[in-house]
C-alpha cells in the first residue's frame, strides 16, 4: 500500500485520495463501529472520533508521519528479517544429530550422555509428530522454567500428556525419567567438604583427611562418614565459558566491546574506562584477542528460608562478563553462579578458604588459557580471562580485600590517613575533616567557629597502589584466624594470665593478605574492589530523612549527640541547657517541626510516578510522620535523587535545604548512564563542598563511614566507568531468584544448586527453540506492547492554567541537555 502521500502537501490531490484510502481501510477493518482512532498530529491515536471528524482533523492538523504501520486500524506489523550470516543463525527447532554435535563441539571427545541424546533424536514423539522425543520434552521443560512450575505440577502434567497423546508415544511419564534424559545437557557441579570453623577445604592435599589439620574438628557429623559438617558447592566456570562460545549468537556478542568504539570523552561502558585500557596496554597480547573475557565477581549472603528463619545464611559467589553489550552483561542470563558456601554462618574473613578452587581456575585462564571452540567463526582458539574487580557491600568488601572496615581506620581508600575521632557519649567513631579535600586557598579552610575551632592545613594523600599494598603486606599472616584461635584457648583456661603480645602494626589496617593477590595481574589493577553505590546511597538516605524527621532509632541527633558537642567544645547553640531537673535540647535548623512534617508527608503522598518506579510512599510513612518503614534500596534511591528535594522545599531552613538538594544532585549525576569525563572534576568539588557544609550544620554523630565514602565515589567512576555496571542492584535481584529455587527448606543449598543447573541447561537450549523466549532475559512488557500493536489506555484531558504551563515549559528547557550550552 502506497503511503508516500502522508508527507505530501495537504492541498494536493494525492493527499486527498490518500486520506480517502486510509478511511476506507480503517472502516473495512472495523465495520461495527463508527468511531476510529484519529491519527492526526494532535490526537496521535489516543482519541476516537467519527469518520467525518477524523477526516477534518487530518486536513486541519496533518497526518502523523511517524505512524507508518497502521496497527491501530487493523494493519499487521511486517515480519522483519535480520540480515545475519548463515553461520550465526540458530537452526529451526528440531533437535538433529548435526545440531547436537555443533552444540557440544567445545568438548574434546564425545560424551556418553551425548550419545543417549542422539538416540532420542531418532525416536518420534508419536507417529506422525514433527517433534522427536527430545524436542518435545524440551518444550515442556522450557515452559516449566519460564513460569516457575513446581516438580509436582510438572510430574502431573507429564502423566496427563502420557494418557492424552496417542498410545504409542515416547514422552517420559515422570519427572525422574525426564531428569535422567536431560542430564547430558546440563553442566554439573562439584562438592567439596569444609571444616566447620572455616579453617580448611578438604581438597587437593587434604582430600582424604578426616579431621581438620588446623583445629582438629571432625570432618563428619556424629562420626558418620556420609554426612559432612559443611559443604562448598563449586560450579566450574571454564566449561560454562566454553558453552557460551558454543552458541554463534553469544560468541558474536562476546566481541561487542571491540566493535564500533567511539572516543568522545564519554564513559558509557567499562570498556571506555582507564582500567580497561590499562589491561590492553600492559598485556598487549591479551588485549589483541577480542574474545578474551573481562570479569567481575560479587559475593553476597542470603537467607534461603526467607522469613522463616533469620539464623541461617548461605553465600553465593557470582561472576559477570563485561565483553557483552550493555543491555546483556548485567542480565540474569549471563550471571554465572560459581560458588555456593553453605550455612548456617558466613565465613567472614576466612572466605579465602572457599575461594581457592575459583582462584585456581582464574590462574589457569590467565596463565595458559583453555582451548575453546568459537561457533561463530567455526574455529578453535585459546581462551583467557582476567578479573577486573569485585562488587560487594561494605562488610564483604573487608572480607574479600582483607582491609579493616570498622574502627578508626574504616576507610579502605584513606587507610592510615583516615581522619576520625571517638565520640564518648554516642560511643562510636565519627569521620570528619573533609575540608582537607578542598583546594588549599578555599575560604572554608580558615573558618574555625563553624567546624572544630581550628584551621585546616592538612591535604589528602594519594591512595596506595596495588603494588604498594602487595609489598606492604609481604609476610603478613592472617590475624583474623589468630584472634579466633586465641579466644578459644583463653576461654578453656580458668585464670588466663594477661601477657603483652607484640601486635603487628599492620593489623590496625589489615586483617590478612587477600587470596586475590595470587593472581599475577591483581596488584597492577587501578581499582580491585568497588565501593557499592547502592548501599552507600541507601545508608546516606536513611541518615538524612531520619535526622530531618527526627525518627526514633533512625535519627543521628539526640541527647548523647548533643552531649558530645559539649565534650568537643563546638556548636554551643546546640548544646544541652539545664531547665530544672531536666535537660533541654535547643531546636536545630536541620529538623522539621510537626506542621512541616505533615507538609512533607502530603508532598510524598501526592506525587505520581510511573508504574513500577518505586513503592507508594503513602503506605510507607505514618500520618503523624513518626516512623517510615519498609523502604527498600530502590525506594531510597528514588527518594534521595528525585523526591526528597520536593518534600523539603519550603519547609526547611534555606541553607540546609540547598545542601540536601546539592547532595541529591550529586547522586543523580553520579548514577547517570553516560558520564562526561570533563565534568567529573566539578562533581568532585561539589561533593567535597557539600560534605563541608554538612559538617557545618549537622552534629558529628551524623558522619559515619558511609557519609565519608561519598568523597571517593567520583574517583572510581573516573577509573572504572558508569556506576550501574558496578553496583549491587542486579546481584540483589538475582539473590531473590536464588531464594525462589528453595522448595525443600531442610536442604536449601541443594535446591539452589539443582535448580540453577536445570535452568542453565534450559537457557542453553532456548537458543535452538523456535519462538522460545529466554528465561534469564525475558521480554519486557513495553516491548510486548509494541510488538503486538496494542493501544495505550485512554488518557484524561485536563485544562492547565497558562502560568503553570509556562513554568512547566521553563522547567523542561532548563533540564534539557541541548539547551545547556545556551544557558551557560
Amino acid at each position: 500500500m502506497d503511503k508516500s502521500w502522508i508527507s505530501s502537501d495537504r492541498l494536493t490531490k494525492a493527499y486527498d485520495e490518500g486520506v480517502n484510502t486510509f478511511l476506507e481501510f480503517a472502516q473495512s477493518n472495523n465495520p461495527k463501529s463508527n468511531f476510529i482512532p484519529c491519527p492526526c498530529v494532535k490526537c496521535i491515536n489516543l482519541w476516537h472520533h467519527s469518520i467525518d471528524r477524523v477526516r477534518f482533523h487530518l486536513f486541519a492538523n496533518g497526518f502523523d508521519q511517524n505512524y507508518t504501520v497502521w496497527s491501530f486500524h487493523g494493519e499487521d506489523f511486517p515480519t522483519v528479517e535480520v540480515s545475519c550470516p548463515d553461520e550465526c543463525k540458530p537452526p529451526e527447532f528440531d533437535y538433529t544429530k548435526e545440531m547436537l554435535h555443533d552444540a557440544f563441539a567445545y568438548e574434546e571427545k564425545e560424551l556418553d550422555p551425548l550419545k543417549s541424546l542422539l538416540e532420542e533424536c531418532d525416536k518420534p514423539l508419536y507417529e506422525g509428530s514433527k517433534h522427536n522425543a527430545l524436542s518435545g520434552l524440551m518444550i515442556f521443560q522450557h515452559l516449566k522454567g519460564q513460569f516457575g512450575w513446581s516438580d509436582t505440577s510438572f510430574n502431573a502434567l507429564l502423566g496427563a500428556l502420557k494418557d492424552v497423546l496417542p498410545a504409542i508415544n515416547t514422552i517420559p511419564s515422570s519427572m525422574y525419567e525426564a531428569k535422567k534424559l536431560l542430564k547430558g545437557i546440563g553442566l554439573q557441579y562439584e562438592k567439596f567438604h569444609a571444616c566447620e570453623n572455616d579453617c580448611v577445604l578438604f581438597w587437593n592435599e587434604h582430600k582424604d583427611v578426616s579431621e581438620c589439620p588446623t583445629c582438629g574438628t571432625s570432618r563428619w557429623k556424629n562420626n558418620t562418614k556420609n554426612v559432612p559438617r559443611k559443604v562448598l558447592w563449586y560450579f566450574p566456570p571454564i566449561p560454562r565459558f566454553k558453552r557460551m562460545f558454543s552458541s554463534p549468537e553469544i560468541a558474536h556478542d562476546l566481541t561487542w566491546h571491540a566493535q564500533g568504539r567511539v572516543i568522545d570523552g564519554k564513559l558509557t561502558h567499562p570498556r571506555d574506562s582507564p582500567s580497561w585500557k590499562l589491561v590492553d596496554n600492559t598485556w598487549k597480547e591479551f588485549g589483541r584477542e577480542n574474545r578474551n573475557l573481562r570479569l567481575a565477581l560479587s559475593a553476597d549472603g542470603i537467607n534461603p528460608h526467607k522469613s522463616l528463619s533469620s539464623k541461617h545464611s548461605c553465600l553465593p559467589v557470582t561472576l559477570i562478563t563485561y565483553n557483552l553489550p550493555s543491555y546483556l552483561c548485567m542480565s540474569r542470563k549471563f550471571m554465572m553462579l560459581t560458588l555456593l558456601i553453605s550455612g548456617p554462618k558466613q565465613p567472614g574473613n576466612n572466605i579465602d578458604v572457599y575461594l581457592a578452587p575459583l582462584i585456581a581456575d582464574l590462574k589457569l585462564l590467565w596463565e595458559t588459557g583453555v582451548r575453546t571452540f568459537d561457533a561463530y567463526k567455526k574455529e578453535y582458539f585459546n581462551l583467557r580471562a582476567i578479573l577486573l574487580w569485585t562488587i560487594n557491600d561494605f562488610p564483604a568488601y573487608g572480607n574479600l580485600s582483607g582491609c579493616v572496615t570498622k574502627g578508626y581506620y574504616a576507610c579502605p581508600i584513606c587507610s592510615e590517613n583516615t581522619c576520625s575521632q571517638w565520640l564518648p557519649k554516642s560511643r562510636k567513631v565519627c569521620f570528619l575533616g573533609h575540608r582537607r579535600f578542598l583546594p588549599t586557598t578555599h575560604p572554608l579552610r580558615k573558618r574555625k567557629k563553624d567546624f572544630n575551632s581550628e584551621q585546616e592545613r592538612d591535604v589528602p594523600k594519594k591512595p596506595l597502589s596495588g603494588e604498594e599494598i602487595y609489598d606492604y603486606l609481604a609476610g603478613f599472616e592472617n590475624t583474623w584466624g589468630q584472634k579466633i584461635k586465641s579466644k578459644k584457648e583463653t576461654s578453656k583456661k580458668k585464670n588466663p594470665r594477661k601477657k603483652k603480645e607484640n601486635i603487628d602494626e599492620r593489623a590496625k589496617f589489615w586483617h590478612k593478605k587477600s587470596i586475590f593477590f595470587e593472581l599475577e595481574y591483581w596488584k597492577k589493577l587501578l581499582v580491585r574492589h568497588q565501593l557499592d553505590v547502592m548501599h552507600i546511597e541507601k545508608n546516606v538516605c536513611e541518615s538524612v530523612y531520619g535526622t530531618l524527621l527526627n525518627l526514633p532509632n533512625k535519627t543521628k541527633d539526640g541527647l548523647k549527640a548533643r552531649q558530645d558537642l559539649e565534650d568537643l567544645g563546638i556548636k554551643p547553640e546546640l548544646q544541652t541547657q539545664p531547665k530544672g531537673n531536666r535537660l533541654y535540647l535547643p531546636p536545630a535548623i536541620y529538623t522539621l517541626n510537626s506542621s512541616e512534617k505533615h507538609l512533607s508527608y502530603d508532598t510524598l503522598s501526592n506525587i505520581k510516578v510511573p508504574d513500577g518506579y518505586c513503592s507508594n510512599f503513602k503506605n510507607l510513612v505514618s500520618y503523624d510522620v513518626s516512623k517510615m518503614n519498609g523502604l527498600k534500596s530502590n525506594d531510597c534511591h528514588v527518594l534521595m535523587q528525585q523526591l526528597l528535594p520536593f518534600a523539603i522545599k519550603g519547609v526547611l531552613n534555606v541553607k540546609v535545604r540547598k545542601t540536601i538538594i546539592s547532595l541529591s544532585h550529586f547522586f543523580n549525576e553520579l548514577c547517570s548512564k553516560v558520564v562526561d569525563v570533563s565534568k567529573l572534576g566539578k562533581l568532585q568539588s561539589n561533593i567535597v563542598s557539600t560534605l563541608c557544609l554538612l559538617e557545618k550544620f549537622f552534629p558529628p554523630s551524623f558522619f559515619d563511614v558511609m557519609i565519608h565514602l561519598m568523597v571517593h565515589l567520583v574517583r572510581e567512576v573516573r577509573l572504572c566507568g558508569p556506576v550501574h555496571f558496578r553496583w549491587m542492584y542486579p546481584f540483589e535481584r538475582y539473590m531473590k531468584i536464588l531464594k525462589g529455587y528453595v522448595r525443600n527448606h531442610y536442604r536449601p543449598e541443594g535446591c539452589i544448586a539443582e535448580c540453577y543447573v536445570a535452568e542453565e541447561a534450559l537457557e542453553f537450549c532456548s537458543a535452538y527453540l523456535k519462538n522460545g523466549n529466554s528465561i534469564g532475559n525475558p521480554r519486557e512488557r513495553v516491548d510486548e506492547m509494541i510488538r503486538t500493536g496494542k493501544p495505550l489506555s485512554q488518557a484524561t484531558r485536563k485544562v492547565v492554567e497558562t502560568k503553570l504551563l509556562d513554568e512547566a515549559h521553563l522547567y523542561v528547557l532548563r533540564n534539557t541537555v541541548v539547551v545547556e550550552a545556551y544557558i551557560e
